[in-house]
C-alpha cells in the first residue's frame, strides 16, 4: 500500500462521511465554552452534549440543520478519569493533546450503518489487513438488567467479513459508555488491531491481548451506541432518539497506517522531533532517556500552544494550572535530559502553527500571543529550576524518600508542583512523603489566613504592638460605602528607619492598594483639648492578607483613643472614574478584538488608566476609534452600577464573570456589573454610581509591553477634560502660528510638502557637490606596489547615505587594483562615516571590503560591515580619525599581503 501522509488520512475519514452525508463540522476550542462540568474539551462529542442531552435535537450549520456530523477534534487528557500525563513520553502512545476522529448520528442512523461504515474505512478505503482486526460487544450486566447486545454482533457477522470468533464480549466496565452519573448512556463496540509479528500471533491468540494492556493490541476506534438514559435513581430508560457517538485517535490511526510501531514515528510528530533534535544536537532514535525527554517536549509543546491559544493561559489554579504543569514538565526534561538551558519551547510553536495552519488556524492566527506567553514562563521556570533540581539531585542522593519537609521546600521556594517532584524520584526509585506535603499546604493555607492576626515579621520592621489589650483582627473596609469612618488603632509597628509608623484600625473607609488601583489619599482627624483638631496625613495604605496597613509621619499622642479617618474625596472620586473606565475599555476590547482579550495587568489612579492586555498585534486606528466610541457610549447612556457582595465564586462563574489571570479568589467574590450583557466582572475596587460620572473617555497611546501583550493609556473624568482645553489650546496656537487661516491644517500641509521639496533640492546640491569633489579624489591615489593604489579621502558635511553613493560612484569611475576609502564627520552626533570600497580583481583575489573596513573602524571607536566590494562601518571617536586615515596605507598592505 502506498504511504498515506498524515494530511491525506485526516481528509480520507472527512471525505468519507461527508459522502455519507455528514456535515463537517470544526473544532471546538479546547477550553469547553459555557460547560462548567468540563476542564477541557477531552472527547468529540463534547460540543454536542446539548444534543445527546435533549436541549436540541440536531446541528446546525451554515444555516442548515443536520442529523449527521463529523470532525476532527483538539482534545486534552490529562486529569481526572483521563489523566494520562505521567504515561506520555514513557510510553509511545499517550498524549496530552490528540486529535479525535469521530462521526455522529443525532437520532438518525444507528447500529447497522455505524459499523458498515467503520469496516468499509478501515478495509477497503485504508487498507487494514482483517486478520488483524477484532471487536468487542457488550457482554450484559446484571445488575442493571442489560443483556448481552446480541443486534451488535449479528450485525458485524452480517455486514463485515470479520470472522465469528474475532467478536468478543466485554463487561460494562470496558464496553458500556456512560456521560456520568446521570443522562444518556449506551452500550459500545470497540475496534482493535493486533500489530504484533506474524510469529508472535500464531504463539499467542490476539483475543487474549484484547483489553489486556498490550501496547502491540490496541484499541483504534470506539462506536457508542447511544439508547439509554440514566436515571437519579440509578435506573435505565429507553431513549425515543437513539444516537451514534464514534471516536478514533488521530495520531493513533496514523501509526497504523504508515506502518510504524510509535506513535512518534508518524510524519505527525515528525516535524516538532525534527526541530527538537536541532534545538538540542541530539539524534532521536539514539538513546531512550533522550528520546523520552523528546516525546514529552513534542507532546507537551501541542497541549501548551493550543491550550493557549484556546484561552487557557498558564495559571495557579483551574486550566491554567493544567497548562503550566505541562509546560513546567517539558521545560524540566528539556533542561534535565537534553541540556536546554534557555527559554527553547516557545521556538516550536512556530512549527505547529504551520503545520496545522489549514486543520486548526487558531493557532496561526494568534502566534506571537502563544509564543511570548510560552516564553514568559520558560523565563519564570528556568529562573528557579536550576537551583531546585540541584536541591533534589542532593536529596535523591542520600535517602530513600524525599520527605514531606522537602516536597513542600520544592514547590514553594522552586516552584516544583508535586507531581513534578513525584515524577522525578519515580525515574530515581524513590518516594515522595505526600501526606506529609499535604499538611505542610495546609498549614500554609491557615497561615496565609492567619498572618498579621499577633504579629507580623516583615524585613526592617518591629513586632506589633497591641493598644488597649486590643486583638489584632481582619481590618473592616468600610470605603465602599463611606469617605469617612469612626476608628479604633488595634496596633502598631515602627518602620526600620523610624521616620514613619504603620497602624492597623479595626476599620477604615481608605482604600488600599491592589487589583492596579492605587491606595486613596486621606487623614486622621484628631480632637485635641488644646487647638481643637489635629491632622495626621496618611502616607500609604496597603493590604497584608486581611489586615490594612496604613503608614503614618507619626503615632496619635493618644492611640488608645479614637480617630476619625477621612478619605479624600477628589482623590477617590478620580480615581474611580478611572476603574470603572477600565472595566468598559475591557468590554469594548473584547468586543473589537476578540474573546481572546484578557487582562494582564493595569495600573487605575486619579490622573490616568493604563490597560495592559492579551493581543497578537498592534492596533489600527480603526479599532482605537471604534473601542473609544463604545466606552463613551457606555458613558453617555449612564449606566447604573450593580455591586453584589460575597456572591459565591462557583456562582459568579457560572454567570460568566469576567476572572482575571493569575488573580487568587476566594469562595466569596464582589461582583461589578455596568450592564450584563456588556461589562461583568469580579473586582475589589472602587466605582462610580453610574458610568455618567465618568464624563468623557479619551485614549492617549496604545503600546506594546512585551510580544503578545499590548498597552493603552486613557483618561477621563478630569483629566479627560484637562486634555480637551489642552488639545483646545494647542489648536488655537497652531492657527495663530498659520495666520489664523481658514484651513489651517490644510496651510500645514502645503509648508511640509514646501519642505520636503527643499529638502531634495538640498541633497541634490550636496550630491552634485560631492561629485565634483570625486573628481579631485580620484587624482589623489598613492601605490601600495603590485599594481595596487589606495583611494583615501575625509569629505566634509556627508551623511552615510551621500557617502556610501560616492562609494558606488568610485567604483565605477576606477579600474581594476583599486582600493577607496572614504571618511566623514557628524559634527552634531560626533559620529564618523567610513565607506571601504575594493575593485572586483581584487575581491576574486580574497580582499574583502567588509574585513577592512572592520579593522579601519575599530581604529576610530566603532564597527561594520557589508559586501565584499563595498561596506560602511561608523565610529565613536573622530578624534582618532586622521590618525586612523595615517595609518591606512599600512593597514592595507598588511591584509594584501595575507591575502596573497
Amino acid at each position: 500500500m502506498a504511504f498515506r501522509s498524515s494530511s491525506q488520512i485526516r481528509q480520507d475519514f472527512l471525505d468519507f462521511f461527508a459522502k455519507k452525508g455528514h456535515v463537517i463540522t470544526p473544532s471546538a476550542p479546547v477550553v469547553p465554552k459555557d460547560d462548567p462540568t468540563l476542564l477541557f474539551t477531552n472527547a468529540g462529542m463534547n460540543q454536542f452534549k446539548p444534543i445527546f442531552l435533549g436541549d436540541q435535537t440536531d446541528y446546525e450549520q451554515d444555516g442548515k440543520r443536520w442529523a449527521r456530523a463529523a470532525n476532527t477534534q483538539k482534545c486534552i487528557r490529562v486529569s481526572g478519569k483521563h489523566n494520562d500525563l505521567e504515561e506520555v513520553g514513557i510510553d509511545t502512545y499517550h498524549h496530552t493533546l490528540f486529535e479525535m476522529l469521530g462521526n455522529w448520528s443525532f437520532g438518525n442512523y444507528f447500529k447497522k450503518e455505524a459499523i458498515e461504515w467503520a469496516w468499509e474505512l478501515l478495509i477497503d478505503v485504508w487498507g487494514l489487513e482483517e486478520n488483524r482486526i477484532y471487536v468487542t460487544v457488550f457482554g450484559g450486566d446484571e445488575e442493571d438488567g442489560l443483556p448481552v447486545d446480541e443486534e451488535a454482533i449479528e450485525l458485524w457477522k452480517d455486514h463485515t467479513k470479520i470472522k465469528p470468533n474475532r467478536i468478543l464480549k466485554f463487561g460494562k466496565k470496558d464496553n458500556f459508555w456512560e456521560m456520568g452519573d446521570t443522562g444518556p448512556c449506551g452500550p459500545c463496540s470497540e475496534i482493535h488491531i493486533d500489530l504484533r509479528p506474524d510469529e508472535d500471533r500464531a504463539r499467542v491468540d490476539g483475543a487474549t491481548l484484547v483489553n489486556a494492556d498490550d501496547p502491540r493490541v490496541m484499541e483504534i476506534w470506539n462506536l457508542v451506541f447511544i439508547q439509554f438514559n440514566r436515571n437519579s435513581d440509578g435506573t435505565l430508560k429507553t431513549l425515543p432518539a437513539q444516537h451514534v457517538d464514534t471516536g478514533m485517535g488521530f495520531e493513533r490511526i496514523c501509526a497504523v497506517i504508515q506502518g510504524q510501531k510509535s506513535n512518534y514515528d508518524s510524519d505527525v510528530f515528525e516535524p516538532l522531533l525534527s526541530s527538537i533534535q536541532k534545538l538540542s544536537g541530539l539524534k532521536y532514535g539514539s538513546d531512550e532517556k533522550t528520546d523520552i525527554a523528546m516525546r514529552v517536549i513534542a507532546d507537551h509543546a501541542r497541549a501548551i500552544s493550543f491550550g493557549i491559544a484556546d484561552g487557557a493561559s498558564p495559571s495557579n489554579d483551574g486550566r491554567g494550572y493544567v497548562i503550566r504543569r505541562i509546560l513546567r514538565r517539558a521545560i524540566r526534561y528539556g533542561w534535565d535530559v537534553l541540556n536546554l538551558k534557555k527559554p527553547f519551547i516557545y521556538k516550536l510553536a512556530d512549527v505547529l502553527g504551520q503545520q496545522f495552519e489549514s486543520v486548526f488556524p487558531e493557532l496561526q492566527a494568534q502566534l506571537a500571543y502563544v509564543k511570548s506567553v510560552i516564553k514568559a514562563e520558560e523565563e519564570s521556570f528556568l529562573r528557579t529550576l536550576g537551583n531546585g533540581i540541584v536541591l533534589f539531585n542532593e536529596l535523591a542522593s542520600r535517602v530513600k524518600e524525599i520527605s514531606g519537609e522537602d516536597a513542600f521546600k520544592l514547590h514553594d521556594t522552586y516552584g516544583f508542583p508535586i507531581d513534578l517532584t513525584r515524577l522525578m524520584a519515580r525515574e530515581r526509585n524513590i518516594s515522595v512523603d505526600e501526606s506529609g506535603f499535604e499538611t505542610l499546604m495546609q498549614e500554609q493555607k491557615e497561615r496565609a489566613r492567619n498572618a498579621g492576626k499577633f504579629a507580623v515579621s516583615d524585613s526592617g520592621l518591629s513586632e506589633w504592638v497591641t493598644v488597649a489589650n486590643r486583638t489584632l483582627v481582619p481590618t473592616n473596609f468600610c470605603g465602599y460605602d463611606s469617605l469617612t469612618s469612626q476608628s479604633s488603632i488595634l496596633a502598631y509597628r515602627t518602620t526600620g528607619d523610624g521616620r514613619t509608623v504603620q497602624v492597623v484600625f479595626d476599620q477604615t473607609p481608605l482604600y488600599a492598594e491592589s487589583g492596579g488601583q492605587v491606595s486613596d489619599s486621606g487623614y486622621l482627624e484628631i480632637r485635641d483639648t488644646d487647638s481643637g483638631h489635629i491632622s495626621i496625613p496618611v502616607l500609604d495604605v496597603q493590604k497584608k492578607d486581611d489586615l490594612f496597613i496604613h503608614t503614618l509621619p507619626k503615632l496619635p499622642a493618644s492611640p488608645e483613643n479614637s480617630v476619625r479617618i477621612v478619605a479624600e474625596k477628589k482623590t477617590r472620586l478620580e480615581t474611580q472614574k478611572h476603574h470603572t473606565a477600565t472595566h468598559l475599555l475591557h468590554a469594548a476590547l473584547r468586543e473589537v478584538l476578540g474573546t481572546h482579550v484578557t487582562q494582564k495587568g493595569s495600573l487605575v489612579n486619579q490622573h490616568k488608566l493604563r490597560f495592559d492586555f492579551s493581543h497578537f498585534e498592534a492596533l489600527s486606528q480603526n479599532q482605537l476609534d471604534e473601542i473609544e466610541i463604545i466606552v463613551n457610549e457606555k458613558i453617555q447612556e449612564n449606566i447604573s452600577l450593580s455591586e453584589e457582595r460575597d456572591v459565591p465564586v462557583e456562582e459568579a462563574r457560572k454567570r460568566g464573570a469576567m476572572m482575571l489571570f493569575g488573580e487568587k479568589y476566594g469562595n466569596k467574590v464582589r461582583v461589578i456589573t455596568f450592564d450584563p450583557t456588556f461589562s461583568v466582572e469580579l473586582c475589589g475596587g472602587t466605582h462610580v454610581k453610574s458610568t455618567g460620572e465618568i464624563g468623557y473617555f479619551r485614549i492617549v497611546s496604545e503600546s506594546s509591553v512585551a510580544a503578545g501583550i499590548r498597552r493603552i493609556e486613557a483618561v477621563g473624568g478630569m483629566a479627560a477634560d484637562a486634555l480637551l482645553r489642552k488639545e483646545k489650546e494647542t489648536l488655537q496656537e497652531l492657527a495663530a502660528v498659520c495666520g489664523n487661516a481658514a484651513e489651517p491644517i490644510r496651510y500645514i500641509s502645503v509648508l511640509a510638502e514646501e519642505k520636503k521639496q527643499l529638502e531634495k533640492e538640498l541633497q541634490k546640491l550636496k550630491m552634485n557637490l560631492a561629485a565634483s569633489k570625486l573628481e579631485s579624489i580620484l587624482s589623489t591615489g598613492e601605490s601600495l606596489g603590485d599594481d595596487t593604489t589606495l583611494i583615501k579621502a575625509e569629505i566634509e558635511g556627508q551623511g552615510m547615505n551621500e557617502l556610501k553613493q560616492l562609494g558606488y560612484d568610485l567604483i565605477n569611475r576606477t579600474g581594476n587594483g583599486t582600493i577607496g576609502l572614504l571618511s566623514s564627520v557628524d559634527t552634531e552626533t560626533s559620529k564618523v562615516y567610513l565607506v571601504v570600497t575594493v575593485s572586483e580583481d581584487l575581491v576574486n583575489k580574497g580582499v574583502k571590503a567588509g574585513s577592512l573596513v572592520g579593522v579601519l573602524a575599530r581604529k576610530v571607536g566603532g564597527g561594520g560591515g557589508g559586501q565584499s566590494n563595498l561596506a560602511t562601518a561608523g565610529g565613536k571617536k573622530p578624534e582618532l580619525l586622521p590618525d586612523m586615515l595615517a595609518e591606512a596605507n599600512e593597514i592595507v598592505r598588511d591584509l594584501l599581503q595575507k591575502t596573497q
